[in-house]
C-alpha cells in the first residue's frame, strides 16, 4: 500500500508515519509514504529523523493547497491520511483541492483526521458521532468545515471519506506551546509554567500511540462515509493534569501561574467512543499516569528538539 499521509511532519501525523514505517500498525507492515507538508510553525523534518533514512519514504516539502503539485504528488497513491491543518478559512479550501485531485485519480480511502473541538463544549455526558457540531473557535469552526466538506463528498461522487474525531493528545514531539508539553518544558527550565484559563477545564486525555493505531483502524476497516470517535477515557480538570506533572518533576504549586487570558475556553470536551470499539476492535492501551511519565521523561532527554521551538 502507498500512503499519501499530509502534514505528516507534524505531532500526530509523524507519530503516524514513524508507526506505519516501523510496522507497528497491524496491516500496514510494509507500506511505503509519501509526506506533505509544507513545514510550518507546528512541524518539522526533525520529527521524521528516525525514519528519513527509509526506503519507504518520500518527502514533498508543498502546501496542501497547491493543485498541481497536489496531483502530481498523488499519483499512484492508493489512500490518503489527511493531517494536516490550515489557517482559519483555509481549511475547507485546503480539504477541496485534496479530495478533487483524491476523486480524480480513483483514491480507495481517504482518512480525514479531526477533533473534538467541533462540538464546542458539553456540560454532561459525552458527545456521539451523531452530534451536532457547535464550534466556539474560529480554528474549531474551520475545521468542521473541513469535516463537512470532506462527507459530502462521500454523499455527492461516492468517494469513500471516513472522518475520525479525536480527544487531546499528548506524547513525545509536541510543540511546546501546547498544554503537556508547555508545562514540562517549562518546569525543565526552571521556569514558572502558565496555565491558561482558571484550571477548572475538562479535557480527556489520549496517547498519541493510541490515536494512531484508531487511525490505522479506520483505514483499514472503517465504513466510508462514516465518524468516528478516538477517545482517551480519562478526563482531567487542567489544575488536576498540571498537579501530576508537578509532582513527576518534584516542583511546588508556586511553580504553576493560572492565566485568565480573556478569550472563550470550551468548558468540557468528552467523546463516546462506544463506535469504534464495538465496531473495529479499538481500546486505548496507554494508562495515563504511565504515559504521561514515559512523555516527560522524552522531553527531559531531548531538550535539543524543543528548546529552539520555544519563543
Amino acid at each position: 500500500m502507498r500512503l499519501m499521509v499530509t502534514g505528516g511532519a507534524g505531532f500526530i501525523g509523524s507519530h503516524f508515519v514513524r508507526a506505519v514505517l516501523a510496522d507497528r500498525l497491524p496491516g500496514l507492515e510494509g507500506a511505503s509514504v509519501t509526506v506533505l507538508d509544507k513545514i510550518s510553525y507546528a512541524s518539522s523534518f526533525a520529527n521524521l529523523s528516525a525514519v528519513a533514512e527509509s526506503r519507504r519514504l518520500d518527502f514533498v516539502p508543498a502546501d496542501v493547497s497547491d493543485a498541481p503539485v497536489v496531483a502530481a504528488a498523488l499519483r499512484g497513491h492508493s489512500a490518503i491520511v489527511h493531517f494536516a491543518s490550515a489557517p482559519a478559512g483555509a481549511d475547507v479550501h485546503a480539504i477541496q483541492v485534496l479530495l478533487e485531485a483524491a476523486l480524480r485519480q480513483d483514491i480507495s480511502r481517504f482518512i480525514h483526521i479531526s477533533t473534538d473541538e467541533v462540538y464546542g463544549s458539553i456540560d454532561t455526558g459525552a458527545w456521539t458521532e451523531r452530534s451536532a457540531v457547535a464550534p466556539t473557535t474560529p480554528a474549531a469552526a474551520a475545521k468542521a468545515g473541513a469535516d463537512l466538506m470532506a462527507l459530502a463528498y462521500h454523499r455527492t461522487h461516492g468517494l469513500p471519506v471516513v472522518v475520525t474525531r479525536s480527544s487531546d493528545n499528548y506524547g513525545p514531539y509536541q510543540d511546546p506551546a501546547q498544554t503537556v508539553p508547555g508545562l514540562v518544558t517549562a518546569l525543565l527550565d526552571s521556569r514558572t509554567a502558565r496555565l491558561a484559563g482558571d484550571g477548572t477545564r475538562v479535557r480527556d486525555w489520549l496517547h498519541v500511540a493510541d490515536h494512531c493505531r484508531g487511525i490505522a483502524l479506520a483505514l483499514l476497516e472503517g465504513r466510508a462515509g462514516e465518524v468516528y470517535h478516538i477517545g482517551g477515557s480519562v478526563e482531567l480538570a487542567d489544575r488536576d493534569l498540571a498537579t501530576m506533572i508537578l509532582t513527576e518533576l518534584g516542583a511546588g504549586r508556586d511553580a504553576l501561574e493560572l492565566l485568565d487570558d480573556g478569550k472563550g475556553h470550551d468548558h468540557r470536551h468528552a467523546l463516546d467512543d462506544d463506535k469504534i470499539r464495538r465496531e473495529l476492535g479499538w481500546r486505548p492501551r496507554t494508562e495515563f499516569a504511565s504515559g504521561l511519565s514515559a512523555t516527560i521523561r522524552w522531553y527531559r532527554d531531548n531538550p535539543s528538539w524543543w528548546r529552539p521551538l520555544l519563543p
